[in-house]
């Protein structure tokens, strides 16, 4: 007798809790790309402690706009952008798509940067290009040529290198009572660096890739997985597929929002308290570290860059493919062999390559971490009004529309969003005091 098919839902097993992290754990992780632990290692070394609570402001407001995002893939059983193609004109889409697509390929290249950066002061010997071309192609070769299951199995098991930052932050001394009041207690200024920096920190942790990524992904489980169908298909499933999604939102975000707080107070505790107020880079944080902390903290710091970097660049290019894909009508998903996706796994390549391209053509990785978070920031507000409008609609979404304080906290998010990218664009265009 065969035995019954496994719920979507979780149970009291630590193994069957690892199993059912999937989407929003990977998205949570790939959060903290070498370009966002250059922001937050700014903002330690820059203010201290003094902005740590930005990261527990925003862990409400990412899990749910990461959740509805989650949620609008499996109801539908289309991505982000194929639900607004059917749903909005055709000038909508195609600028949101455009905008992101730019965004994507100019972080891949700054956290490209990054990875060859910091694995040449591991080991200096191998030349910057050999490691550019080396994480580019296994960046994308993964994506390609794995199944995506097992894909998505190393994936998860690349968020592990998320640890690093706790054992770094382990490995110096971080006075306790500073870091908590710092959480717990905002402290704000007039100064506009202080608010570019929240600003940046506010671009990083709520970035447009992400959505389409889990929104993906959920689409994704529903062809791969044999018990997960699109809830306007199956809406029985409903409650356990909500309850999974949550709970992965809630545990992906949790993990994000904690290494960031690990690595601005690694850079608070060292790098700040001993005057070194100003990076360029995730690398230069690094490299910032060893005589401050020592080889053990900067060998972490700088393996830790490796990795998040090999799981942030293909969630990246892929969130940019799946994007583009939907918006031309292709046949998408890491699911489907490269024989019957070839134009959707060329758009992986190809943002992969040209991000690697701008390394090369000598494009300042300062510039590059700029430009990437304005046009986040550009492409950010306009694609939550989006979801949120998307969420609510019984046309779309039917008995799944969203309610309740996930809306409150979805347009607080979008708000938010809102103030921080003007802020941001502003400060563009204006000399800072």
């Amino acid at each position: 007798m065969p035995k019954p098919a496994p719920r979507d839902v979780v149970g009291p097993s630590k193994l069957r809790l690892w199993r059912i992290l999937g989407p929003g754990l990977i998205t949570g992780a790939a959060d903290d790309d070498p370009s966002g632990i250059a922001t937050y290692a700014q903002a330690g070394a820059q203010f201290g402690f003094q902005l740590a609570w930005t990261l527990l402001l925003t862990y409400p407001l990412m899990v749910a706009i990461q959740a509805i995002s989650a949620r609008i893939g499996r109801t539908t059983g289309r991505g982000l952008a194929a639900n607004i193609r059917l749903n909005f004109p055709d000038w909508i889409l195609q600028g949101t798509v455009s905008l992101l697509f730019l965004a994507n390929i100019c972080n891949i290249g700054a956290d490209l940067g990054a990875m060859a950066e910091s694995s040449r002061l591991l080991l200096p010997a191998i030349p910057t290009p050999a490691y550019l071309a080396f994480f580019s192609l296994v960046c994308a070769a993964g994506q390609i040529f794995l199944h995506h299951t097992r894909y998505v199995a190393l994936l998860k098991w690349l968020c592990l290198s998320l640890l690093a930052y706790f054992a770094t932050l382990c490995a110096v001394h971080v006075p306790w009572l500073p870091f908590l009041k710092g959480i717990l207690l905002p402290r704000l200024s007039t100064d506009s660096n202080f608010w570019l920096t929240v600003t940046a920190i506010l671009g990083t942790t709520i970035s447009p890739y992400l959505f389409f990524w889990q929104a993906s992904q959920e689409v994704e489980d529903t062809k791969t997985v044999p018990i997960r169908e699109p809830l306007r298909r199956r809406p029985n499933q409903g409650p356990d597929a909500l309850s999974r999604i949550r709970l992965d939102t809630l545990i992906g975000m949790g993990a994000s929002n904690l290494v960031a707080l690990a690595i601005l107070g690694t850079a608070a505790a060292t790098l700040h308290v001993h005057g070194v107020h100003e990076l360029t880079s995730a690398a230069q944080a690094a490299e910032a570290l060893r005589p401050i902390a020592g080889d053990f903290a900067f060998a972490l710091f700088a393996l830790g860059i490796v990795g998040t970097g090999l799981l942030a660049v293909p969630v990246l290019a892929g969130s940019a493919a799946y994007a583009l894909g939907e918006a031309r009508q292709w046949p998408v998903g890491l699911s489907k062999q490269p024989t019957h996706a070839k134009s959707f796994y060329a758009a992986i390549a190809a943002a992969t390559l040209v991000g690697a391209a701008a390394n090369i053509l000598k494009i300042s990785p300062v510039k590059a971490l700029i430009w990437s978070a304005a046009l986040n920031a550009v492409v950010a507000v306009p694609v939550m009004c989006l979801i949120m409008r998307i969420a609510a609609s019984k046309k779309i979404m039917g008995e799944f529309i969203v309610t309740g304080a996930w809306v409150i906290l979805g347009w607080m998010a979008t708000g938010l969003m809102a103030i921080a990218s003007l802020a941001f664009l502003i400060s563009l265009v204006l000399p800072n005091s």
